[in-house]
Order: C-alpha cells, then sequence, then structure tokens
C-alpha cells in the first residue's frame, strides 16, 4: 500500500481498509504481466549462505519493526536485488520511474536488509518499452519509505476515509474510479455544494463521467421448466427440456443470471459464477424474487457498521425516508404528465402538494399516508397513459393496483416488472457493500430487502412503470398473453420474454444524471445512487442526492 499511498491516500484506504479492488484494462494488462513474476520459484538462501544465482519469485517478507510487509517479484543476482514489473513505459524523468513506484521497490530494499542479506540496488522492468530501469535507494527515499508506511498507520487509525482527490488527472485511469466517485463527492460536500437544490441539475462545478456510460456485459436470463444450464470451459450452456438445441452464454462477457421456477444447474457451473463473481438470482415461477446466490459478501466492514448505527437513529430514518417517497411522487407526476392523452391538472397539482407534503410529515406514519394517497392518485390516472389496450385498461381501472395474486394483465405486469428491479437494486446494495434487508423507510421483516425497496422507491415510474407503458402502447404484450387461473392473472411464458427484453432495454437505456449532467445508463444510476447513499452513510456528504427527473 506504499504505492497507493503516495498516488492517492484515498485509494490506499478503498483498498486496504474498505477491502474494495475492480479491474479496468489497466489492472488486467498488469496482471498480465505480472503472471509470470508471481507464479512462487525457488527459496532465497540464507543471508551468510553458500551463494545460489537461481531466481527467487513471489517471496514474501515482512518486519514488525519495520512495519512493513511485502511480496518481492524476483531476487537475484550475488546479491540480493528485487526487480519490479510494471506494465507502462519508464517516464521520462531523471529518476526514470515516478516516486511511489520507487518507494515500492525501496520497502522491498529494506525488508531484505531487515533479514541480513546484502541488497544496493533494485529494479523495476517496464514492459511497455521492455526496459529495466535501475532504482537509486538514497537515504531520501528510505526516509520517504518509511514515512509513507507511518502514514498508513495514522490514517488507518483516524477510521476516516481521505477526501478526493480534486479535479485530478490521476483519476481517469484509476480503476476505483466507479467506487470512488471524486468528482460526484466533492461536487456534492458541504464545503463545495450545489448552489441550487440537486433537482434542479445545476451543480457548481463540471462534474466528469470517469466511469462507463453503460455495463457491456448482458445479464443471463432462463424461465424454461426443465432447462439445465451446465459448464463447458468459459461457456455457460442452456439445454432445453423439449428439443436438442443448446445455448451458449460466454461467461466473462455475464454479468449475472436470473432463473425463474424449476431451472436446473449443475455445481460445477455453479462454482465458476462463484469464482468470477457473477451472481445468481432465483425466482418463483411467477417472477417472485426468492434470493441471491453470492461469492462473498463486501469486505466493507465499516460501511455495514455506519448503515447500522444509522437505521436504529429515527431522525436520520426520517430524513432518508423524506427523500425517498417525495422524489417518487415527482417522477410518478412526471411520468403522467409526459404520458397521459389528456394530463389531468387537478391530480398533477395534488401530487406536487403531496410531494412537498412529504418534505414535512413528522413521522414514518405520515409519510406512509402520504405516499399511500399519492399512489392512489397516480394509479387511478394510469389507464390515461395507455393506448390501444381498451380491455386491459378497464380491467385495472376496475381493480385498481393490486398484487399477490395480480388479479387483472396490467397489474401482473408491473409486479413482475417490480420483481425485477427489487433484484437489480439489491444486487447494486450487495455491491457497494450495503446489507440489502437493512433499510430506512421500509421496516426489516424476515426475507424482505428492506434497503433495496427504499432505493427503488424514485425508480419505480421510471424504470419498471415506463417499460410496462411501453411494452402495452407498442402491442409488444397484448390480453392474449395471459393465463387466467380463478381470480388471479398470470404472464405466459413466450410474452415474459418479450416484457424481459423490454425490461433491460430500458436499463441499457442513457439517461442524464439530472444532479451531475452526464450521461449514463439507468443500470449504472443505480449503483451511483447506492455508492452516494453509502457515501452519506460514511459521513463524506450530508444527503443522499434524489434522482428526480424533469
Amino acid at each position: 500500500m506504499i504505492n497507493e499511498v503516495l498516488y492517492c491516500p484515498r485509494l490506499m484506504y478503498l483498498e486496504w481498509v474498505q477491502g474494495e479492488f475492480e479491474h479496468n484494462e489497466f489492472t488486467l494488462d498488469g496482471e498480465s504481466v505480472h503472471r509470470r513474476a508471481d507464479q512462487p520459484k525457488g527459496e532465497l538462501p540464507a543471508p551468510d549462505g553458500e551463494y545460489d544465482p537461481s531466481v527467487v519469485r513471489s517471496l514474501w517478507l515482512s518486519s514488525e519493526r519495520l512495519g512493513i510487509t511485502a511480496k518481492i517479484d524476483v531476487g537475484d543476482d550475488r546479491t540480493v536485488t528485487p526487480i519490479e514489473y510494471k506494465r507502462g513505459k519508464s517516464p521520462d524523468l531523471p529518476e526514470r520511474a515516478y516516486l511511489p513506484e520507487r518507494a515500492q521497490v525501496c520497502a522491498q530494499v529494506l525488508l531484505l536488509r531487515e533479514h541480513g542479506y546484502r541488497c544496493d540496488e533494485a529494479f523495476i522492468y517496464f514492459a511497455g518499452d521492455r526496459r529495466r530501469v535501475p532504482i537509486d535507494i538514497t537515504e531520501e527515499l528510505e526516509r520517504t519509505t518509511l514515512d509513507a508506511a507511518e502514514r498508513i498507520r495514522a490514517i488507518v487509525r483516524t477510521g476516516i476515509i481521505p477526501p478526493p482527490l480534486d479535479d485530478s488527472p490521476k483519476c481517469g485511469g484509476c480503476s476505483l474510479i466507479g467506487i470512488c466517485l471524486p468528482d460526484e463527492v466533492n461536487c456534492l460536500r458541504e464545503d463545495d455544494a450545489p448552489s441550487q437544490d440537486t433537482r434542479a441539475g445545476e451543480t457548481t462545478r463540471a462534474v466528469r463521467r470517469l466511469h462507463p456510460a453503460r455495463d457491456e456485459k448482458l445479464p443471463l436470463y432462463v424461465q424454461e421448466p426443465g432447462a439445465r444450464i451446465s459448464l463447458s470451459g468459459d461457456n455457460l450452456l442452456i439445454k432445453s427440456r423439449t428439443s436438442t438445441e443448446t445455448t451458449t452464454a460466454k461467461l466473462p462477457l455475464t454479468s449475472e443470471v436470473s432463473l425463474f421456477g424449476p431451472v436446473q444447474i449443475t455445481t460445477q457451473a455453479m462454482t465458476a459464477l462463484l469464482r468470477e463473481g457473477i451472481p445468481v438470482q432465483f425466482f418463483s415461477s411467477g417472477g417472485w424474487f426468492n434470493g441471491r446466490l453470492v461469492s462473498h459478501d463486501s469486505n466493507n466492514v465499516e460501511l455495514r457498521i455506519a448503515q447500522h448505527q444509522a437505521a436504529i437513529d429515527g431522525r436520520f430514518c426520517l430524513a432518508l425516508a423524506r427523500g425517498f417517497v417525495s422524489s417518487k411522487i415527482r417522477n410518478c407526476r412526471t411520468l403522467l404528465r409526459r404520458n397521459h392523452h389528456d394530463p389531468p391538472e387537478l391530480a398533477l397539482k395534488e401530487m406536487k402538494r403531496l410531494a412537498e407534503s412529504a418534505e414535512a410529515c413528522a413521522s414514518i406514519e405520515s409519510l406512509l399516508g402520504v405516499e399511500g394517497t399519492a399512489a392512489r392518485i397516480y394509479f387511478g390516472e394510469f389507464c390515461g397513459m395507455l393506448k390501444g389496450a381498451d380491455e386491459m385498461a378497464r380491467e385495472f381501472d376496475e381493480n385498481g393496483r393490486n398484487r399477490r395474486p395480480p388479479r387483472d394483465p396490467v397489474n401482473a405486469l408491473l409486479s413482475f416488472t417490480y420483481a425485477l428491479l427489487s433484484k437489480d437494486v439489491t444486487l447494486a446494495c450487495a455491491k457497494v457493500g450495503l446489507d440489502p434487508l437493512l433499510g430506512f423507510y421500509h421496516q426489516p421483516r424476515f426475507g424482505r430487502p428492506a434497503l433495496a425497496l427504499d432505493l427503488m422507491e424514485e425508480f419505480r415510474p421510471l424504470i419498471a412503470d415506463s417499460t410496462v407503458i411501453g411494452v402495452i402502447n407498442n402491442g409488444v404484450i397484448t390480453d392474449a398473453d395471459f393465463v387466467r387461473r380463478g381470480v388471479s392473472v398470470a404472464i405466459d411464458p413466450a410474452a415474459r420474454k418479450r416484457l424481459i427484453y423490454a425490461y433491460e432495454r430500458r436499463m441499457d437505456q442513457l439517461i442524464t444524471h439530472p444532479v451531475f449532467g452526464y450521461r449514463i445508463s439507468y443500470r449504472r444510476v443505480l449503483e451511483v445512487q447506492a455508492r452516494l447513499l453509502a457515501r452519506m452513510l460514511m459521513g463524506e456528504i450530508d444527503r443522499y442526492p434524489e434522482f428526480v427527473t424533469r
């Protein structure tokens, strides 16, 4: 971590204290360069032993006195000479290497000396230009290295994450940029907050979109009863029970796997998914989200402690809940205004009033009342956004919003898309390190992802409701695509496949973030919002920036 603390103290804290890490093209390239050097080979002779010219790789050394531990890539020569491998080219500097890299190799020299070996020099091999650069181990570099180690210990003792770098070019190539969110955090910090309400979408500084706009990996959905998923190399093989056809999904290009009903998956396939960190979700045949299979929970214990402490603070929970409900009502109002064939002025006016009332509620109970009133108004006008589906609209108008089981086609579509959205927000929370079961507005209950339900409130109209309106108005799903049993209505498998496709297309759609002004996909928005909630819980920003569209 000496390299990291000299490069960016926040990077060191994220990796060392919070256990965060994510690959990008640069780290993957570096991993490839390091692959040979990281293969353990040979043993270092005793300091006073007979000289052995063999190469020693991946040697772990530590010193309690120095407070340093290091893995030395290569030791060779008649003395012991550490060689550090780097992916890029050597910089055009007098020292021919940057300070963090020189300090990293200096730490290795100090450790070797501490263990009694003669070590007078070190090298850095730059794979980009295939150059082996000698590093002078000066007294100044030794002091810098030891000071960096002490700085790490001091930062860790405080338990406070260092602030992000300010408009630094270092951020662009950092693999943790999507976790750190430097520009977003700096924008929202109390001493550099937006000059206006964040809902206005105007900030006092430009915010760079340093992370990808969308995830290039694709989710895999399997819903055919009796289908079987197995593994062949780096491929998932999906075999149908009713045909000889086999569908292939490449593991490196798969973001998640969702299984509906009696779908079988082999132990080998599950192990490969766990190894790659690809979550597996299990749904009932009707779309109820039963749970997920994940490799490991997040290492960020600090965040979970902060979340649990905040969850018992009634005032904190109420403040967050106000924002969730107000944002949901505003987004529902926007959807009505944009899509209703004859926008109902009285309903829009009342929803605006309710959104403002939500921000002033004195208790969770009164907030639930405001949300319920707004929902009745919104769903009472929902049919006005549907076109060319008179029978489905009539049934929904008669039944209103209902579930478990849904009693008409529109409710069946809404329930299914809400289940998909709940799954995606749960995954976003888990990826960030939040506990999806511990909410602030929705109260904890056995098996209920309360925090995911909190965060998805403002996205229900924007993602789920919008998807349902789209598939009905575009004729993707019609009244003939439903199965009726008694009072319950279910979507038939072929229509459900089309609905999933429409939902995923909506999740992949780019939207301008109302606070930061850059364009990212809805799927990426869910992660950004979850990370901003985490930053608020850790005390880095003062408020959660609600996602409200105009």
